[in-house]
C-alpha cells in the first residue's frame, strides 16, 4: 500500500505536464527516505531532464540517497536520446530501491531500463498501479504499440442528433462544455477538420477559452478549396495541410501532398511518421464517420444537448455505441466513449 501511495504522487507530478511533453511520455518521481519524501519532480518538456533527474536534483542531502527508494511511474529510460539515460544515473547513484509503475514499451526502452537496474544488484519492483500508469500515458502506449496516433473523435449534437442549424454554424454546446473542449486541445498533441468545417465554422482550433498551448492543426483540404486568409492559416499554431496539389512549407504552414486512394490510411501513416502522438478529430460528420466505420478510434466524445430540437441540419454520424462514462454539465450531457477492441 505503501508503494501504491508514492506512485500516486508520481502520477499526480506527472499530469502537471499534460500537453506539453509531446513526443516524450508523461512521467513522475519520488525519492523517499524512511517513510519521508526527500524528492520529487517531473518530466516538463521533451528535451529537459526526466523526471528522475529532477527528482535527484530536488534531493537536498544526497548522502541519503543510497538508503533511499526511487519511485517512477514509467520505465527508467535506457538509451541515449537528447538526455542521457536516467537507468545508468540510478545505478551510479546506487539506490537501495526502484519502484516502477508501468514497463516502457518503446522499443529503444521495453525492460532494458529495469534490468541496467537489476543487473547493478537493486532491488526492483515493477507493476505498481500499472493500470493507472499506463492510463496516464495512453497517447503514448497507442503511438508505440499500434504504430499511429491516440484517436479521440468529438462533436456536439442536439436532442434530435443534428450537428448544426440549416446547414449552418449554430451553438449546441454551453459554456461549460466548450471550456472542456479546450482543456481537451490542450491535453492532446492535434486537432483535424476537413474542408467543409473549414469553410462553414472559420474556426482558429486554439485553447483561447483557457490559459495552454495551442495543438498542432491538421486541415484535410484536397483541392485546396480553403481560402489561406481563413483563421486556420493564421500564425497561432502550427499547421499541417494535406491536400492532392502541393508539398512547401511556407512559416508555420506545412502543405502535404497526398493521394486520394486509401487517404485515411495514407493520413495515418504520415501522422505516425510524424510524431504525432494523439489528434482529436473535429471534423463533420463525414470525416467522423470514415474514423468510426474504419474502427480507426480510442476515445469518443458526444456532447448531447437532449432539450434542443433542431428541424433542418446535418446528421450527427451512425455511432451505436454505449458510454463509459457520462457528465452533466448543465444542459448538456457529455458521453466519453471507449474503444475496447
Amino acid at each position: 500500500m505503501q508503494d501504491e501511495f508514492y506512485i500516486k504522487r508520481c502520477i499526480e507530478l506527472a499530469k502537471k505536464a499534460l500537453g506539453d511533453t509531446y513526443p516524450n511520455p508523461l512521467v513522475g518521481s519520488v525519492i523517499v527516505h524512511n517513510d519521508k519524501i526527500i524528492g520529487e519532480g517531473y518530466h516538463h518538456k521533451a528535451g529537459e531532464n526526466h523526471a528522475e533527474i529532477n527528482a535527484i536534483n530536488s534531493v537536498e542531502d544526497k548522502s541519503l540517497i543510497p538508503e533511499s527508494t526511487i519511485y517512477v511511474s514509467l520505465e527508467p529510460c535506457a538509451h541515449f536520446g537528447k538526455t542521457p539515460p536516467c537507468a545508468l544515473k540510478i545505478m551510479e547513484l546506487g539506490f537501495k530501491k526502484v519502484v516502477i509503475g508501468a514497463m516502457d514499451s518503446h522499443d529503444k526502452v521495453n525492460g532494458k531500463g529495469k534490468k541496467i537496474i537489476q543487473d547493478a544488484g537493486i532491488e526492483v519492483a515493477s507493476g505498481i498501479l500499472e493500470k493507472e500508469c499506463i492510463d496516464l500515458n495512453k497517447r503514448f502506449f497507442t503511438f508505440h504499440e499500434k504504430k499511429r496516433p491516440f484517436i479521440v473523435l468529438k462533436w456536439a449534437q442536439s436532442g434530435n442528433g443534428l450537428m448544426d442549424k440549416d446547414f449552418k454554424p449554430f451553438q449546441i454546446s454551453n459554456s461549460l462544455t466548450k471550456q472542456y473542449v479546450h482543456e481537451l486541445r490542450n491535453s492532446e498533441h492535434a486537432i483535424l477538420i476537413g474542408t467543409m468545417t473549414a469553410l462553414r465554422d472559420n474556426p482558429s482550433l486554439t485553447t483561447r477559452e483557457i490559459t495552454g498551448r495551442n495543438p498542432t492543426r491538421i486541415l484535410i483540404d484536397i483541392d485546396l478549396k480553403v481560402p489561406t486568409n481563413y483563421n486556420i492559416y493564421n500564425n497561432e499554431a502550427e499547421t499541417l495541410v494535406f491536400n492532392s496539389v502541393k508539398s512547401s512549407e511556407e512559416g508555420n504552414i506545412r502543405f502535404i501532398k497526398t493521394e486520394r486512394e486509401n487517404f485515411i490510411e495514407k493520413l495515418i501513416k504520415k501522422l505516425y511518421e510524424l510524431q504525432i502522438l494523439s489528434v482529436i478529430i473535429e471534423g463533420g460528420s463525414l470525416v467522423l464517420q470514415q474514423f468510426i466505420d474504419a474502427g480507426l478510434w480510442d476515445e469518443t466524445i458526444v456532447i448531447k444537448n437532449h432539450e434542443l430540437t433542431i428541424e433542418n441540419g446535418t446528421k450527427a454520424p451512425k455511432f451505436q455505441h454505449e458510454p463509459f462514462k457520462v457528465k452533466k454539465f448543465r444542459d448538456n450531457m457529455l458521453e466519453i466513449h471507449k474503444n475496447f477492441e
